[in-house]
């Protein structure tokens, strides 16, 4: 981490020198530690309706340049753009593998500005809590103490004053309770006071020229704590992600997400407590990529000295990402749908894998699957091909296996069913058919080890041969220690041409047979659909 960061340091200190002398700014190279969400499990991932994407503790740093009392966050032009309290912005390069947060490799700051092109100085004035991007790239600050918003054509650059009115909410706000959350929405904005709903209306919404009070409820342990509201993102779909914090000398830190959709209906994502990674978190952005919300979240140190570990009132700044569940990224607070499947167990010499294929949302693929089980053209095929991923610790990549193109096995090729119009992704377990352009998939497929969503379907991509990504079909929900059995034996440095070469297993595994299987319902009988009862009785 610390070698590539004073690489890049060293390419880049003159260029980087003259353009911070130049708008006033400067180049910090962090320093950083990993963190897991719990820190006793470091493989545990989800989180309520969130799955951690990884996250970094960033040392605070000396002088002028120190990093700390960071608050309002925004995800804008690939990078993540933050506000503090003493009144600097911050735009952060982070280092991702896949959708993962492994670190932040450099930080760009500078001073907030005046109408008067001045820096913003003293607590009163430079108290920045919350930023927002709206959809003419124009930047809005929220202030606390002397409360107002802002507008900045550039971070750093003289400010402007916003037309946001937003007075109803600030007039009674203590100085240091004002307006902590700013968010823009499709049609509008969201505005909300750091003060829980039970004393009054906490939050502004503006949309279609209507402003509308509302008193959204701290989310359950945080109300019990004094829970507020500390800030909040919109998606474009219009649905709005508030999180809120809570602190006490005695419980420490707590927090929560909750997802809001522009009709008002609403969902908490997650709740957690100091079980897990946790600190102040008084920042919430969002980034959209493809068919994937994710949320990142920072926590303000105060610039509190941590050199005691065992002080109560140390603080670090954390940021961590998640990845919102799709159905709660578009609808929250609706019932999880619960799509049609199809089971097969797939038996090896090294034990049995269970599969669902998702016959509803990926018909084609599945069906063209199923096809091939119930002919028995899978049965004595072999897992031939283990790629594995070598920008990870963990093992990862994918298995493949199938027909390898037999003419006595294949049927014909199949339509392409891309992941961004199935809704899946290729998550863990995921089948994904194998295939050259697509359209010609037939009989081979490969099982991911860990998450590959750069297979997934990505039409805004630069490269155009990302844009339709490989087609999910199913998921194994039993046997994945088969796969990752399987996914470590050897492979045959001099088998397979051109890319395929050192992905060949030396040995490959038999895929002995793959039979239909029912699938347990919620009643005690377990009753077959029609369907499945056929496919399981002899011809």
């Amino acid at each position: 981490m610390t070698s590539l960061r004073t690489l890049i340091g060293a390419a880049c200190f003159s260029a980087l020198a003259l353009a911070g002398a130049a708008h006033a700014q400067d180049m910090v190279l962090p320093q950083t530690t990993t963190v897991e969400l719990n820190p006793k499990d470091p493989k545990e991932e989800k989180l309520g309706k969130l799955s951690y994407r990884g996250g970094v503790e960033i040392e605070p740093g000396k002088g002028k340049n120190k990093i700390g009392g960071l608050s309002g966050l925004e995800w804008a032009d690939g990078r993540l753009h933050a506000v503090s309290d003493d009144g600097r912005w911050f735009g952060m390069e982070l280092d991702e593998s896949r959708d993962e947060l492994r670190d932040v490799v450099e930080i760009e700051t500078g001073s907030l500005r005046g109408a008067n092109g001045k820096r913003l100085s003293g607590k009163t004035r430079a108290d920045a809590e919350s930023l927002a991007i709206d959809e003419a790239g124009e930047w809005l600050v929220g202030f606390e103490r002397e409360h107002r918003v802002l507008r900045y054509s550039a971070l750093g650059e003289a400010a402007q004053t916003a037309t946001l009115d937003v007075s109803s909410l600030t007039t009674d706000a203590d100085d240091n309770g004002g307006l902590e959350t700013l968010a823009i929405t499709p049609d509008g904005w969201l505005a909300c006071g750091e003060w829980p709903s039970t004393a009054r209306p906490n939050c502004l919404r503006q949309s279609d020229q209507a402003l509308t009070s509302l008193s959204l409820e701290t989310p359950s342990p945080l109300n019990e704590l004094g829970g507020v509201p500390t800030g909040a993102d919109c998606a474009s779909n219009g649905v709005c992600y508030i999180l809120f914090r809570s602190y006490s000398r005695e419980l420490g830190n707590a927090a929560a997400i909750l997802a809001m959709s522009a009709d008002g209906q609403s969902e908490v994502l997650a709740s957690w407590t100091n079980e897990l990674t946790i600190d102040n978190f008084e920042g919430l952005a969002v980034r959209e990529e493809g068919t994937q919300t994710y949320l990142y979240i920072v926590s303000d140190n105060n610039f509190s000295k941590c050199r005691e570990p065992q002080n109560p009132e140390c603080q670090r700044t954390l940021l961590l990402k998640f990845l919102v569940n799709q159905n709660a990224a578009q609808a929250p607070g609706t019932p999880e749908p619960v799509y049609q499947t199809a089971r097969v167990i797939m038996d090896t010499p090294r034990g049995s894998i269970t599969i669902d294929l998702e016959t509803e949302r990926a018909p084609i693929t599945a069906a063209n699957f199923l096809r091939y089980v119930e002919e028995g053209r899978y049965n004595g095929t072999r897992f031939y091909r283990a790629v594995r991923s070598n920008w990870t610790d963990e093992q990862a990549g994918f298995l493949q296996g199938g027909t390898q193109n037999d003419p006595k096995r294949v049927l014909d090729p199949i339509a392409h069913e891309p992941t961004n119009e199935t809704g899946l992704s290729h998550t863990n377990g995921a089948l994904s058919m194998a295939r050259f352009a697509p359209g010609t998939a037939k009989g081979d497929f490969s099982i991911m080890i860990g998450d590959q969503r750069g297979l997934d379907a990505n039409p805004t991509a630069e490269d155009p041969e990302l844009h339709p990504g490989f087609a999910v079909f199913g998921y194994v929900v039993a046997g994945m220690d088969v796969v990752r059995s399987i996914h470590l034996d050897p492979v045959d440095p001099d088998e397979g041409e051109g890319f395929l070469k050192g992905q060949m297993l030396a040995d490959t595994v038999e895929i002995i047979s793959m039979r239909r299987a029912p699938i347990a319902r919620d009643t005690e009988e377990q009753a077959l659909t029609a369907e499945e009862q056929a496919a399981l009785e002899p011809a």
